[in-house]
Parts: structure tokens; sequence; C-alpha cells
């Protein structure tokens, strides 16, 4: 799944003469989902068997949960690769994420990776619901929805947008949705023209399913809209993706 392609809004992993298996081979891997109001940790061997994991809703409180999460994992989830998602979702999660993780590798002179949130929905729907297109749409800020399609090779046709629901509702045609605001992207077709709603927050232990092409060795986050913040003389910074 997710092909790399023009179209792909995640950063090239390619690395000149080198293959993506090379530039991401099997290791003993920690996974650390903090960037929604899920919160989600797991231990992968080489193989990418899931040794231990644990996956909660929190909403709030990431950073008191998430290294007592990571500490009751065997081994204290040493791990040879740390992998972390870097958003779009909650700016706080998305930074006690990527803290943890980079003091980790730091700690245990570990690669590191990332990956995106939406990457992650679609890949745990695709699994569900094999060759279909579909759309990912996931809470975001200010009321807005952060929304990704991908066609039925799992590969990204929209790249991440921010949008109003009524703007998601226009932009997304497929049948099959998922994410935390599936239903509600459903709910405000109007006609109603049926489909699927899967309700699926990111999981850590369900990191296996993610292609090695979703991966990205650079780790900046993925915020998925301009901040608020204003920079001098009332200029709106850029979008971080």
């Amino acid at each position: 799944m997710f092909p790399k392609s023009p179209r792909s809004a995640l950063p090239d992993v390619s690395v000149t003469g080198t293959s993506c298996a090379q530039a991401f081979p099997a290791q003993r891997t920690l996974v650390v989902d903090s960037a929604t109001e899920a919160c989600s940790v797991a231990l992968l061997d080489e193989d990418g068997t899931l040794l231990a994991g644990d996956w909660r809703m929190l909403g709030r409180g990431h950073a008191e949960s998430l290294v007592p999460m990571i500490a009751a994992l065997p081994d204290n989830g040493r791990a040879d690769r740390i992998a972390v998602a870097l958003g779009p979702g909650s700016f706080t999660g998305v930074r006690v994420g990527l803290a943890a993780a980079r003091a980790l590798a730091l700690a245990w002179h570990a690669d590191i990776v990332g990956y995106s949130t939406l990457d992650m929905i679609a890949a745990m729907a695709a699994a569900e619901r094999p060759g279909l297109p579909l759309a990912v749409a996931m809470t975001g800020g200010h009321g807005e929805w952060f929304v990704q399609t991908y066609d039925a090779d799992s590969a990204i046709d929209m790249p991440l947008s921010s949008l109003h629901p009524e703007q998601a509702v226009e932009t997304c045609p497929q049948s099959l949705i998922a994410g935390s605001q599936a239903q509600a992207l459903l709910a405000r077709r109007v006609p109603a023209t049926g489909g699927e709603a899967l309700v699926l927050w990111p999981d850590a232990r369900r990191f296996a399913l993610l292609s090695p092409m979703a991966l990205t060795m650079d780790v900046t986050p993925i915020y998925g809209r301009a901040p608020d913040a204003l920079l001098p003389g009332g200029i709106k910074p850029a979008s971080a993706a």
C-alpha cells in the first residue's frame, strides 16, 4: 500500500542509490502515536510481529500518560528504531510524541522515522475493506476537518487539506469514509447518497499495515493548517506540512 507517487503529500523517503528496504531495514521497533485524541504505543519485533502494545482514548493528558505507557512495554520499550506519528492532529499531542521519540532515539542510539496519522487510518481502513477508494476525515482545529483521499490502490489521490465540514463533504464523494469524523461526513451529505463510515483513530499496534513507502526520515511535524499566531506585521505563517 501507499506506493510512492508524485501526488503523495509525504516527504520523499528515497535515498539516491538506496532502495526503500535498505533505507528502512527490518528492526525491532517502538511505535509512538499521540497525535490525536487517542494515545497508543507498540513494540514490534524485526518481522513486524506485535510483541506488546497499549491504546487509550485520552482526549487530554498525553504528556502524563505516554511515558508510563512506553515504560510498561517489555524492556521498557527499548528498540533499534522508533516510529512516531507526525500528525496532523492535536498540536500538543504531536509535540509530545515527537519529544518522547527524539529523546529515546538519542538515549538508545536508535533510528527514528515518522508517518502521517491519515496514512495510518487509511491503512487500517484498507485492511478492513481492501481494494476500495476511500477518504479519511479526522478532527482538525477550529471546527475544521483534516481530509485526505486515496484511490483503490491506496495511493494518495488528494493531498492533506484542512476544510470546513461543508467543504469536506463536497470534496469527498467516496463511498468509504474512515476516521473520527467519518459518520459526521456521511450524515452531512444532502441528498443522502449512502456509503460506509469506519470510525477509526490511529493505533500504533497496527503499524505493520503501513508500507515502508509511508515512512519518512524527515520527522517534521505535520500540522495540516497554518498556525493561529501571526508574524510581525500581521503576516500569517505558511502551514507546516
